[in-house]
C-alpha cells in the first residue's frame, strides 16, 4: 500500500504575550527572520520554554550564539519518534458552553509565528496522525469501528479540502479563534449578515478547535479501534463531480440535515441536501414553513439522532461534551432583563427591552438563517445561523433551530420572559454524529453511513 501522505498545519492557540511549552525529549531549534533561514546543529532543546512577543511583533526566543533572539518564525524539529511536547493553558471550546482551558501533548514540529500582534502557536504533523487525534478528540475513541471509519473519511475529506483551496489571502471575517467581536452600530431596520468559515485561516491550515475540527494531539488517548478505522481508510475521501468534497458535521441535525447555503457562503452542494436522519430519507415537512417548523420542533419525531441511549452516547460524546443531557429538543430561558442585557453584549447594538424575536428566514432544518429583533430602541435583522446563536448565548445556542415564546406580555406589549425551544445541536450539514452513531448500532457499514449524509458522492483513495 502506498503510505505517502501531506503534512497539515494546525493553528492550535494564540497569546498576548507569551505562551509556556515543555519539550518532552530533544528538538532542534530553527528560525526564519527577513526571508533568511538559521540553522545549526548544536541548536537543541528540551524541557520547560518560554516565547515571547516582542516590541515589533516578533517572536522572542534567545537562542545562543544569535541576538537579540527575535524571529519571524521559529521551529522546534523533534530529533526522535517518540518526542512530543506540551502547551500550556490551551483554551478548548472558543465561544461554546464547554469552554475551558487545559494542557495539551501534540506530536509533530511546534512552530510559533506573529499575528495581528498575537504569539501563535502551530502543530505540523502528518495528515493520518492529525486524522487520529481528530477521530479521538471529535469523539469518543471506543466508538464503533463503522462511526469510526466513517469520521476518519469525512474528517480527511474536509481537511484536504481546505489544504487544496487554501486562501491567497485573510478572509473577510475574522477568524473565530478568539472571540466573536460585536458588530457596531444601530441603524433601525438594518440586516447584519454574517458567517464564519474555516478558511478563514491563512498562516495555517486549520485550526484545533470547533470551529475547524477538535484537535488535541496525543491529549486523548487513541485505541486500537481508532488506528485500525484509519489503516482500513486510509487515503479514503468523498468525491462528487471530481472535487472533494466540503464533508461537514455536526452533534445533531435534530431530524432533518441543513444545506450548506443556509449557514455560509450562497453556494449550494448536491451532496449536501435536506434529508430527514431516518430510514426513509425523503420522509420529512418541510420545515422552511413556520408553522410545519414550530410543530416539527415542539414534538419529537422519529430519528436516528433521537436517541438517549448512554451506550451509543458515549461513543460520541467526550467527558465535557456529556454535559449536555438535552439536545435533540431543548429549552432555554430568560427574563426581559437577561436577554436585553445579552443581546446588547454579544451584538454591541442597544436594542433597550427587547418586545420580539421574528423568524424571518428558515432552512430545511428549521434552523434559522434570518432573525428579526424588534427592540423599543431599534429593529434589526441577524443571520446566519451562528450569528443568531451566538447573538442568545452567552457563548452559543446549542442551534438555531427553535420556537419562540413570550410570556407574561405587559400592557406595553413588552414580555417579562422568553422561552426558545429548540431542535438540534450544532448547523445541522452534513453528517449528524448521534445520528452516525446509531446507524452503526443499527449495522449500516461506514460507506453506508457516509452515503446516507452525502447524498449522490462518491468514496475514492487518493494516496
Amino acid at each position: 500500500m502506498d503510505k505517502q501522505q501531506p503534512t497539515v498545519s494546525v493553528g492550535i492557540m494564540s497569546a498576548d504575550q507569551s505562551i509556556r511549552a515543555t519539550l518532552n525529549g530533544k528538538f532542534m531549534i530553527w528560525g526564519v527572520l527577513n526571508g533568511q533561514t538559521y540553522r545549526q546543529d548544536r541548536w537543541e532543546s528540551s524541557g520547560d520554554i518560554l516565547v515571547c512577543v516582542d516590541s515589533e511583533g516578533k517572536v522572542k526566543f534567545d537562542i545562543d550564539g544569535i541576538q537579540p533572539g527575535c524571529w519571524d518564525e521559529l521551529y522546534f524539529d523533534p530529533m526522535q519518534d517518540d518526542c512530543s511536547f506540551t502547551l500550556h493553558d490551551v483554551i478548548i471550546g472558543v465561544s461554546f458552553h464547554w469552554r475551558r482551558k487545559e494542557d495539551q501533548t501534540f506530536k509533530g514540529t511546534l512552530k510559533f509565528i506573529c499575528e495581528g500582534g498575537k504569539l501563535t502557536a502551530i502543530d505540523v504533523v502528518p495528515v493520518e496522525d492529525y486524522l487520529t487525534s481528530v477521530i479521538s478528540s471529535e469523539m469518543s475513541a471506543k466508538a464503533s469501528l463503522e462511526l469510526l471509519k466513517a469520521h476518519a473519511v469525512i474528517s480527511r475529506s474536509w481537511l484536504l479540502a481546505q489544504i487544496q483551496h487554501k486562501p491567497a489571502e485573510k478572509a473577510t471575517n475574522d477568524s473565530v479563534m478568539s472571540d466573536l467581536q460585536p458588530d457596531l452600530g444601530n441603524a433601525d431596520g438594518e440586516e447584519t449578515i454574517k458567517w464564519w468559515d474555516r478558511d478563514d485561516h491563512v498562516n495555517y491550515d486549520v485550526c484545533a478547535d470547533d470551529h475547524c475540527q477538535r484537535y488535541q494531539g496525543i491529549t486523548r488517548a487513541s485505541t486500537p479501534t481508532v488506528e485500525q478505522a484509519i489503516k482500513a481508510t486510509w487515503g479514503e475521501v468523498l468525491m462528487h463531480g471530481g472535487q472533494l468534497c466540503d464533508a461537514r458535521f455536526s452533534k445533531s441535525c435534530g431530524g432533518v440535515m441543513e444545506e450548506f447555503e443556509n449557514c455560509w457562503q450562497d453556494e449550494h452542494h448536491d451532496y449536501l441536501e435536506a434529508r430527514r436522519d431516518g430510514e426513509d430519507e425523503n420522509d420529512f415537512p418541510n420545515l422552511t414553513r413556520e408553522a410545519t417548523a414550530e410543530e416539527w420542533i415542539l414534538t419529537s419525531p422519529k430519528a436516528f439522532c433521537n436517541t438517549h441511549d448512554p451506550e451509543i452516547l458515549s461513543q460520541v460524546l467526550n467527558d465535557y461534551d456529556q454535559e449536555t443531557t438535552d439536545f435533540y429538543r431543548w429549552r432555554v430561558e430568560y427574563t426581559q432583563e437577561q436577554l436585553a442585557d445579552l443581546i446588547k453584549r454579544r451584538t454591541g447594538v442597544d436594542y433597550g427591552r427587547i418586545r420580539d424575536l421574528q423568524p424571518v428566514a428558515r432552512g430545511t432544518s428549521g434552523r434559522l438563517y434570518k432573525m428579526k429583533i424588534v427592540g423599543e430602541k431599534c429593529t434589526r435583522v441577524i443571520g446566519k445561523e451562528l450569528a443568531i446563536r451566538y447573538a442568545l448565548s452567552e457563548t452559543a445556542l446549542y442551534s438555531s433551530a427553535f420556537v419562540v415564546e413570550r410570556h407574561d406580555i405587559g400592557a406595553d406589549g413588552y414580555p417579562a420572559k422568553f422561552v426558545l425551544r429548540g431542535a438540534g445541536w450544532g448547523h445541522g450539514v452534513g453528517l449528524c454524529q448521534i445520528g452516525a452513531a446509531v446507524m452503526g448500532a443499527k449495522g449500516y457499514n461506514y460507506k453506508q453511513i457516509l452515503l446516507h449524509y452525502f447524498v449522490g458522492a462518491n468514496i475514492e483513495k487518493k494516496y
